[in-house]
Formats: C-alpha cells, sequence, structure tokens
C-alpha cells in the first residue's frame, strides 16, 4: 500500500491539497535542501580559494586575507551542513557523498598551496592528506561491517587543522606567527593519534563483523548436515 485510506484523511475521500505538486516539492526538496546548497557552495569555495591564494604570486597580504575569507567561510559551513542535515532529516545520497569530498578538498587546497609556496613543509602536508586518504579507504574497507562513528578526537583534529591552515594563510608575522607554528604542530599530532585509533576501531570492527558473520552460518551448517545424513541412510 502506499497511501493512507480515505478514513485516515479525515474520511472525506478527497486527496490531501496539492496532492502531487506537494509530493514534487518534497522530492526536489531532497536534493536542493539549505544542508546540500551549503555543501555546494564549499566546492565552489574550492577553486575559488586557490585563486585568491596565488594571487601576485601568493604573497600578497591583501590577497591572501581574501583567500582567508573564502577558506573560513568554507569551514564555517563544514559545521553547519552537517548540523542541519542531521536536525532536519535532510540527509541525502548526494550529501553523503559531496560532504566528505568538499571538507577533504578545500582541506587539501590549503595545505598545497601553502606548500607550493614555501609557507609549511612538504612533509606536514603529507602526512596531513595521507591520514584523511587512509581514513577515508578504511571506512569503505569496513562499511559491510559497521560503520566508524566520528570522535572527540577526530572533531579537535578538524579545528585544530582548519585553525592552523587559516593562519597560515595570513600573512601573519611575530608572536602570531610563532603561535600558528604551535597550533599546526598539536594538528599534526592529533592527526596522527586520531589516525591510529581509527585504525584500531577499524580492525576491531572488521574482526567483530568476521565473528559474526562465521556465528550466522554456523547455525545454517548444523542444520543441512542431518538432512545430508538423512539423505545418505536412504540410499
Amino acid at each position: 500500500m502506499t497511501g493512507a485510506p480515505a478514513s485516515a484523511a479525515g474520511g472525506t475521500g478527497r486527496p490531501a491539497p496539492g496532492g502531487k505538486l506537494g509530493a514534487a516539492a518534497v522530492n526536489q526538496a531532497s536534493l536542493w535542501n539549505i544542508a546540500n546548497i551549503l555543501t555546494m557552495v564549499r566546492l565552489v569555495l574550492v577553486p575559488a580559494f586557490v585563486v585568491l591564494m596565488l594571487q601576485d604570486g601568493g604573497y600578497d597580504p591583501a590577497w591572501r586575507a581574501w583567500a582567508w575569507a573564502a577558506f573560513a567561510v568554507a569551514m564555517i559551513t563544514d559545521i553547519f551542513d552537517g548540523h542541519l542535515a542531521r536536525a532536519y532529516n535532510l540527509v541525502t545520497d548526494f550529501g553523503k557523498i559531496a560532504d566528505p569530498i568538499a571538507d577533504k578538498a578545500i582541506m587539501a587546497a590549503g595545505l598545497i598551496c601553502l606548500s607550493a609556496l614555501g609557507d609549511l613543509p612538504w612533509w606536514v602536508t603529507g602526512v596531513i592528506l595521507f591520514r584523511e586518504l587512509g581514513i577515508t579507504l578504511m571506512r569503505f574497507w569496513v562499511i559491510r561491517h559497521g560503520v566508524i562513528p566520528a570522535s572527540r578526537g577526530g572533531k579537535m583534529k578538524t579545528l585544530a587543522q582548519g585553525t592552523a591552515v587559516g593562519m597560515y594563510v595570513l600573512a601573519l608575522t611575530g608572536p602570531l606567527a610563532t603561535l600558528r607554528f604551535w597550533v599546526m604542530a598539536v594538528a599534526v599530532v592529533l592527526t596522527v593519534v586520531t589516525g591510529l585509533d581509527y585504525v584500531r576501531q577499524a580492525v576491531v570492527l572488521r574482526r567483530q563483523g568476521l565473528a559474526a558473520e562465521r556465528a550466522q552460518r554456523s547455525p545454517e551448517r548444523a542444520e543441512r548436515s542431518p538432512e545430508r545424513s538423512e539423505g545418505e541412510s536412504g540410499r
């Protein structure tokens, strides 16, 4: 059954106002909702950030300030689109795919630009990007056994990375330049520690999933064994 009986709708037997039109609006909103729009904005901001960051050779403080603004807006939309999607049941297949891509794209763009300009060592960029790519692949590796939830440490890592990259994007000098070095150091440590914790969770989750599958197959084998024995004895 695809619809409610007439009595459930008040007994009038008439279709609800705007029936097909309302359904079409719901279907359209499933994609064009505020959470997905914010994700799309973040995707558009990635190339905009790169262009702003590399203007005039990448060292003009004014252009760097504009690049920081684009990066900051992207990070803020990252906070709100996930919250809105969960709070108002706006989770869609597009959002599940595009949201993590947008998150990693803006962070990767910032790190690569900073390393290309010589502001950040390439090994820092390599460690962070390797971790992000590795964890993404690991999630797919264990997805049939379950989902690895985002941890508090992972959220702190994201905050530290965003703050550190944002401070490096700005043309800071003096004590603030020293401070951003230590913020980035904290971000790298959290990146490594939380990455190792995700690996541990993935291994445990996969072992539990495989054990559950073996336990489920054991009764089925036990049921088939007597049937096979009876068939053999009747020959």
